[in-house]
C-alpha cells in the first residue's frame, strides 16, 4: 500500500539497487482514499487534520519504469517449461507472507523458493498465475501489492505495508516491466480472480500449497494434482544452468571469506555466539542472509548434528565444527562445514578422527559422477568410516556393521553424506524419490558431500580418548560430464592445510 520516494532505493532480486518508483500524482491534494490501518496498542489514532496534512504536497514520483531484471529471460524460460508440463491448466504459485516473530514484529521475509525460481521477485504476498491461452501455452499473470502513491493515507498509517514503516513496494506497472511478465495486477483483485475460477468455463487448477492461506482456502484442495506440480518444480530445479552455478560459486566464495572472518576472530572470541555473529555479519554484508541457522559447535556440542543454540564457551584445545553458508542476493546458498582446532593445531586423537572423515569424503567425492546413483557416494563413505571404526576398536566388524539389517556405524555417523543444494539448502525436496534419492546423477546437479563422525561423551563403546570429538567436513560439488567439480575446492580440507590456513589468517590479522 506504499509508494516510492524518488530518493529511495529498493533491493532488486539480482542483488543490485534500483530506484523504487511509484504511481504518484503531482503535488497530491486529494482526501485520503482509505481508512487508517489498525494501529498498534501503543499508537495514537491520527486526527483527520493530520491525515489531510500528510497526503498533500509530495514531490511527484519517477515516471520512468524500472529496467528489466537481469536474467529475466531465464525466469521466463522456466515459466514456459512449467507451462509445457501442464497444458490447458491454471497454475497458481504464491510466494507466501511475512511471519510473526512475536506479537506485532515479523521475521525478515524470504520469498517462496519456487515462486522466486519462476519470477525473480522477492516481495511478500505476491502470487504468480499461469493462465491457459486459447491455442496452447499460458499467459503470465503476476498479482502484486499496488502502489497508489501518497494520496492513500496507509503510506504512513499501515505498520505492515506502509512505505514510511517498511519501505516502498514496486507497484503494478513497475512489476510487469521489472520481471518481464505478460501482465501484472494489484493484489486487491486476487480474491475475485480466484472466485472466477469456479465458473462454468473454469479449467483444471493446480496450486502450490501451504504458502498462502487465502489461496488455499479459495481453491479446493487438489490432492495428487497439486503434489504433481510441486514435484515438477523440484525436479526442474535438480539441474542447474550456467547462471545458477555462477550464483552458487559467488555464495561459496563469500562463505570462505566468512570462515576466514571466524578464524581471525578466534584469537579473542569466548563463545559460540561470537562465532555465529562474526559469520552472519559477512552473510548480511555480502548476501541476503545466512542460508540456514549457523552451526557453531565447539567441543562436545559438535556431536549434536544441528546445534544452533550456539551458547557454549570456546575452550582452548577443543574443536570448533562450523557449518554455515551465505545465501546470496539471488537466494542461492552455500553449505560448507570445516572442523577447526581452536588452538590452531589438532591433537593426536583429533587428527586421527579428522583424517578418517577426510578419507571418507575423498572417496565419496570420487564417486560423484554421471551414471552413479545418488546414494553411491554415501555407500562409499560409510564403507570407509566402518572400516576405520573397526581399526580404532570401536566396531567389532565393519562387514557386520555395514549389513542393511544392522547399520551399526550409524551410531557414530547418523546422517547420509549428501543432499541437493541450490535455492534451498536442502534443495528439490519435493522431487520424487526415483528422480532424487534413487535416481541417477546427471551433469548440472549440485550436491553436498559431508561425512562425519560424532562420539558422544557418554558412549561406552568409544575409547575415552575419543569421547566428545565431533568432526564433519562438507563441500559443495557439481556433477560434470565426466565426474564432478568441487565448487568449494579453494577452502583448505586436509588437517595440515587447515592448520596452515589458520596460521596464515592469524598472521595476516596481526599486520
Amino acid at each position: 500500500m506504499a509508494t516510492s520516494n524518488p530518493s529511495a532505493t529498493a533491493p532488486a532480486a539480482d542483488g543490485t539497487s534500483q530506484p523504487a518508483v511509484g504511481e504518484q500524482q503531482p503535488l497530491v491534494t486529494s482526501e485520503p482514499q482509505a481508512a487508517p490501518a489498525k494501529p498498534a496498542s501503543h499508537d495514537t489514532v491520527p486526527p483527520p487534520a493530520l491525515l489531510d496534512f500528510m497526503v498533500k504536497r509530495w514531490k511527484p514520483g519517477a515516471k520512468k519504469l524500472p529496467p528489466k531484471l537481469k536474467n529475466a529471460d531465464a525466469f521466463r524460460a522456466r515459466r514456459r517449461a512449467l507451462s509445457k508440463l501442464f497444458p490447458g491448466e491454471t497454475l497458481i504459485i504464491p510466494t507466501g507472507h511475512e511471519k510473526v516473530r512475536a506479537n506485532d514484529t515479523y521475521y525478515r521475509f524470504r520469498p517462496g523458493t519456487d515462486f522466486y525460481y519462476l519470477t525473480g521477485n522477492t516481495e511478500p504476498d505476491c502470487v504468480l498465475i499461469l493462465q491457459p491461452k486459447e491455442g496452447g501455452g499460458h499467459t503470465d499473470l503476476l498479482f502484486v501489492e499496488p502502489n497508489p502513491g501518497r494520496s492513500d493515507a496507509t503510506f504512513f498509517t499501515d505498520r505492515v505495508k506502509g512505505e514510511l514503516w517498511v519501505g516502498p513496494r514496486l507497484g503494478v506497472k513497475e512489476s510487469q516491466a521489472r520481471f518481464g511478465v505478460d501482465e501484472a495486477r494489484g493484489l486487491d483483485g486476487l480474491k475475485d480472480y480466484l472466485a472466477g475460477l469456479h465458473g462454468a468455463v473454469s479449467r483444471p487448477t493446480r496450486v502450490l500449497r501451504n504458502f498462502s492461506p487465502k489461496v488455499d482456502t479459495a481453491i479446493p484442495e487438489g490432492g495428487e494434482r497439486d503434489k504433481a506440480m510441486a514435484q515438477a518444480l523440484s525436479e526442474m530445479r535438480l539441474l542447474k544452468d550456467a547462471q545458477e552455478l555462477r550464483e552458487l560459486q559467488a555464495s561459496i566464495d563469500s562463505t570462505q571469506r566468512g570462515f576466514e572472518d571466524v578464524i581471525r576472530g578466534l584469537k579473542t572470541a569466548k563463545s559460540e555466539r561470537y562465532v555465529e555473529g562474526i559469520f552472519n555479519l559477512r552473510a548480511r554484508v555480502e548476501g541476503n542472509d545466512v542460508g540456514y541457522g549457523t552451526i557453531a559447535a565447539s567441543g562436545s556440542h559438535a556431536c549434536v548434528l544441528h546445534w544452533t543454540r550456539n551458547d557454549g564457551p570456546l575452550v582452548p584445545g577443543d574443536l570448533l565444527l562450523l557449518d554455515a553458508g551465505v545465501e546470496g542476493h539471488t537466494l542461492y546458498t552455500a553449505d560448507i562445514t570445516r572442523t577447526l582446532p581452536l588452538s590452531g593445531k589438532f591433537s593426536k586423537e583429533q587428527r586421527e578422527i579428522y583424517e578418517l572423515v577426510l578419507e571418507a569424503q575423498d572417496q565419496a567425492i570420487a564417486a560423484v559422477k554421471p551414471g552413479n546413483d545418488f546414494m553411491e557416494p554415501n555407500r562409499v563413505a560409510m564403507r570407509v568410516l566402518a572400516k576405520g571404526l573397526e581399526s580404532l576398536g570401536i566396531l567389532e566388524s565393519a562387514e557386520e556393521a555395514l549389513k542393511d539389517e544392522h547399520q551399526f556405524y550409524k551410531r557414530y555417523s547418523l546422517h547420509n553424506v549428501s543432499h541437493m543444494l541450490g535455492l534451498d539448502v536442502h534443495d528439490c525436496a519435493q522431487a520424487r524419490q526415483e528422480a532424487y534419492k534413487y535416481g541417477k546423477l546427471q551433469p548440472g546437479m549440485v550436491l553436498t558431500v559431508e561425512p562425519g563422525l560424532y562420539f558422544q561423551t557418554d558412549d561406552l563403546t568409544v575409547p575415552r580418548r575419543y569421547r566428545g570429538i565431533g568432526v564433519r567436513i562438507e563441500d559443495d560439488v557439481v556433477v560434470t560430464a565426466r565426474g564432478c567439480k568441487v565448487l568449494s575446492g579453494k577452502i583448505p580440507r586436509t588437517a595440515k592445510d587447515v592448520e596452515a590456513w589458520m596460521k596464515s589468517v592469524w598472521k595476516t590479522a596481526k599486520k
